[in-house]
């Protein structure tokens, strides 16, 4: 009964204060996530009152399979923007892009964390800055995709991102693997080579592998029914169940390892896209039908923002050169891989700040240090949280305003609007005569 009634105010919430940005022309999404922070245990949470607000982060927890199913939805709409066709023009763009960006974004963190090493050795040590570093490389490709979606952002910097969006999750992966083996290496003293090397690869490609034969026996299945509604319920059933074989770990010979999710999903909608005739118009529904859960997943993610970090001045002071240095990695890393890939102008100059969004792929990272790591875990955790809430509620806004002056969206002009009102207003006037006209009939 307490989750229906969370889930019904959150829902109700986030609409609501999408009227309130859109009076300031923010994105839905920083709606969403704004309502979250406010009902969440850092504010309305502290008065106790359960229904308008989750008490505490265990109520958000409760939830967390909306989130992982709504993940599900935006990483198979990434992998349908992976159409073959279209990956023949940008497709060595992206993939240039999509390495070398989180590459590099990693590699300035690097350096900039353990240059302030050299200054407080007491406060950041050698594994939390190369953890930190890789914990940098990751993208969001959630709050990326709502505002693409929310504006249909549509030109040469919007086509490339969305690919690069997409490498960016594999790339990071691996190059957490690789640091965080080196960081626990340090910490205790023994460093595993083969295992930094294997087992991210391993990962990956277990998750590709999943992926695609999920898909091939959705595309078999879709073939076998006619109706649309059926159609989409197959489709809906399908992304769920990848999400829940995702969470299964494996194990192969000595190395034992899990799936990735997101890269699952996005190799779900990848494969579907390209062997499935009917897959635009299957994605346009399955778009429509799941916005109520994207529009929960902002807001639990909102709630999970612990506002109690912002008192501790060590975890802000590094919070600060963290999220600098790592705006600063994603430009550079971006404006540098797309001059390395000869891409258009208007790409060096806005891609960069399209890939400032950060949340899910970074916490579920921090996680994994934060529990095996000791007290720098624990710091690495905070210092991402602190991250995750400044990307989280600037990052979308930056986004938009990137696509806004790359020209991929475009402003309503204020003829298309008036004559938008025009039919408004004549679609009411036609009911108000129908309306009239029963109620002399009636009165006949």
């Amino acid at each position: 009964m307490l989750n229906l009634l969370l889930i019904t105010w959150a829902l109700f919430a986030g609409l609501l204060m999408t009227r309130v940005t859109n009076l300031f022309k923010l994105p839905d999404v920083t709606a969403y996530l704004i309502v979250g922070v406010i009902i969440g245990p850092s504010i309305l949470g502290r008065l106790g009152i359960d229904g308008i607000g989750f008490v505490n982060y265990d109520e958000v927890e409760s939830l967390s399979i909306i989130s992982d199913v709504a993940l599900g939805f935006i990483a198979f709409a990434i992998g349908n923007e992976f159409k073959l066709k279209d990956l023949q023009h940008i497709g060595k763009q992206a993939l240039i892009i999509g390495v070398l960006q989180a590459v590099i974004t990693a590699i300035i963190v690097d350096i900039t964390l353990i240059c302030m090493h050299k200054v407080m050795p007491e406060v950041v040590t050698i594994p939390m800055a190369i953890s930190l570093g890789a914990i940098a490389s990751a993208t969001a490709p959630a709050a990326t995709l709502m505002v693409i979606k929310q504006y249909k952002a549509k030109g040469p910097v919007t086509d490339i991102l969305l690919p690069v969006v997409a490498l960016d999750d594999a790339v990071g992966l691996v190059v957490f693997a690789c640091s965080y083996g080196v960081a626990s290496g340090l910490i205790s003293g023994n460093v595993y080579i083969l295992n930094l090397i294997v087992e991210p690869i391993i990962e990956i490609i277990m998750s590709l592998l999943l992926g695609s034969i999920v898909a091939v026996i959705l595309t078999y299945l879709e073939s076998r029914f006619h109706s649309n509604s059926n159609r989409l319920i197959l489709i809906i059933a399908s992304i769920v169940l990848t999400v829940a074989i995702a969470k299964l770990s494996f194990k192969f010979g000595a190395f034992a390892g899990s799936f990735s999710p997101l890269l699952v999903c996005m190799m779900l909608g990848t494969v579907f896209c390209n062997i499935c005739p009917l897959s635009d118009d299957l994605m346009e529904r399955a778009n429509k039908w799941s916005q109520p859960i994207l529009v929960l997943f902002f807001v639990l993610s909102g709630a999970e923002l612990n506002l109690g970090i912002f008192k501790n001045p060590i975890i802000v002071s590094i919070g600060i050169i963290y999220v600098l240095s790592r705006s600063v990695g994603k430009y550079l890393g971006a404006r540098i891989s797309a001059t390395i890939a000869h891409s258009s102008e208007v790409v060096k100059k806005y891609l960069g700040i399209t890939l400032l969004p950060q949340a899910g792929v970074a916490l579920g990272m921090s996680a994994i240090v934060a529990s095996s790591l000791g007290r720098e875990g624990t710091m690495i955790r905070n210092i991402t949280l602190f991250g995750v809430l400044i990307y989280e509620l600037i990052g979308p806004t930056f986004t938009k305003i990137a696509l806004t002056k790359a020209g991929d969206i475009k402003e309503k002009k204020s003829e298309v609007i008036t004559r938008m009102e025009d039919k408004l207003n004549t679609a009411k006037q036609e009911n108000k005569s129908k309306y009239y006209i029963w109620l002399n009939h009636r009165n006949t």
